[in-house]
């Protein structure tokens, strides 16, 4: 079904239709359960959703994408071992009504664009879509910060991941044609406008991650043990982002030799988010390229989370005339790899990467031109 045709039934079933966009993350990669800084744009790959009240307290959910149904009482909703896709929107509803809002029950329909465990956001952008239409039919507002903020308890309490607040606050806040940096402790902002010399080019390695099962929990839960043992040392060290690359050569012997690589990711990562804000408020596309390079090998050699196809992929677009730096995007485990393009060289970029890396896995890949949308809300259809 086409945009305009999801418009139209909408319109012609008296449902009301909501869409999420994607996220992709420039770079600042593990920093934002770190209490760090991250540097999202959104594109214009979405998350739709319609949705008609009930008059009772069932959500019936249609997942178009996945061909599945499922439906729950919003009065009985409980996290559960092992969660399936049903468990996010669970969760959504339940952590909106902790903040005192009634919901009303609903049938939804979802309809994803968005590359499941690729790397750009594909749950978060459900989860927001998920709580703008369940606030929308229930006649309240929030902020979109606060949506976020749901919408990360959510993903802890009822998806098993113990993510960071970037996703859900570049899809909930984003604005249209900028990336934003953001500080994950503060949840202050700035935003610079993405120059129109530089194209962020998305690749799947075909590779798909499920968080809650991989090692993603398992780093996330290294760098707390890290910073129990800094802390110990600094009463003031409350994250990795309150340390300094000195700290950790004073303390090297103490954390190890993982836990020491652990941090060093977190703490450079942080550094090169700031210069590449730095270089795109100045153009400096170049620049940008550089620290994105740099962001992939400290993801591979120190967070150890990339894999035999994304190193084949990030060569492969490494390779071509035209591209500035390329790196492994997401969790890591798989999924997308985000290149930074000279405009003009895009459409020879993407034939390049398209037969190069679709010679090794079988198939051409899918290639996705990131173009930097506004955040989530509802869309008219009349």
């Amino acid at each position: 079904m086409t945009r305009s045709s999801r418009i139209a039934h909408a319109a012609a079933n008296n449902a009301r239709l909501f869409r999420a966009p994607g996220r992709a993350n420039i770079i600042g990669e593990h920093t934002d359960y770190n209490d760090g800084l991250v540097l999202p744009t959104n594109t214009a790959l979405y998350t739709w959703l319609t949705i008609s009240p009930r008059n009772d307290r069932l959500v019936m959910v249609t997942a178009e994408s996945l061909a599945e149904h499922g439906r729950f009482d919003l009065d009985d909703i409980a996290p559960v071992q092992h969660p399936t896709w049903i468990d996010y929107l669970k969760g959504v509803a339940a952590e909106i009504e902790t903040t005192g809002i009634e919901l009303k029950g609903a049938d939804l329909t979802i309809f994803g664009e968005i590359p499941i465990g690729g790397g750009l956001s594909s749950s978060a952008s459900v989860e927001i879509a998920m709580a703008f239409a369940m606030l929308g039919i229930a006649g309240v507002s929030m902020p979109g910060r606060e949506v976020a903020k749901a919408c990360q308890r959510a993903e802890h309490n009822y998806g098993g991941v113990k993510c960071g607040i970037m996703d859900q606050f570049s899809v909930a806040c984003g604005q249209h044609g900028d990336a934003m940096l953001l500080d994950c402790r503060t949840l202050t902002t700035e935003s610079v406008t993405i120059p129109v010399e530089m194209t962020l080019l998305v690749t799947d390695s075909g590779v798909k991650h499920r968080l809650s099962e991989g090692g993603y929990n398992q780093r996330a839960d290294e760098c707390r043990k890290a910073v129990e043992m800094l802390k110990a040392k600094d009463s003031s060290i409350m994250a990795l982002r309150d340390v300094e690359p000195e700290t950790l050569d004073v303390h090297a012997a103490m954390l190890g030799k993982d836990l020491l690589r652990r941090c060093r990711h977190v703490v450079s990562e942080n550094q090169r988010v700031r210069q590449a804000f730095h270089a795109l408020q100045a153009g400096d596309i170049s620049g940008v390229g550089t620290l994105v390079k740099h962001s992939h090998m400290s993801l591979r050699d120190d967070y150890e989370v990339s894999c035999d196809e994304i190193e084949s992929l990030v060569g492969i677009a490494d390779a071509c005339d035209g591209v500035l730096g390329s790196r492994m995007m997401g969790a890591g485990f798989g999924g997308c790899v985000l290149s930074v393009v000279r405009t003009e060289c895009v459409s020879d970029v993407r034939r390049e990467i398209g037969e190069k890396y679709g010679a090794i896995c079988g198939a051409e890949p899918w290639i996705h031109t990131v173009s930097a949308a506004a955040p989530a809300g509802e869309v008219a259809v009349t």
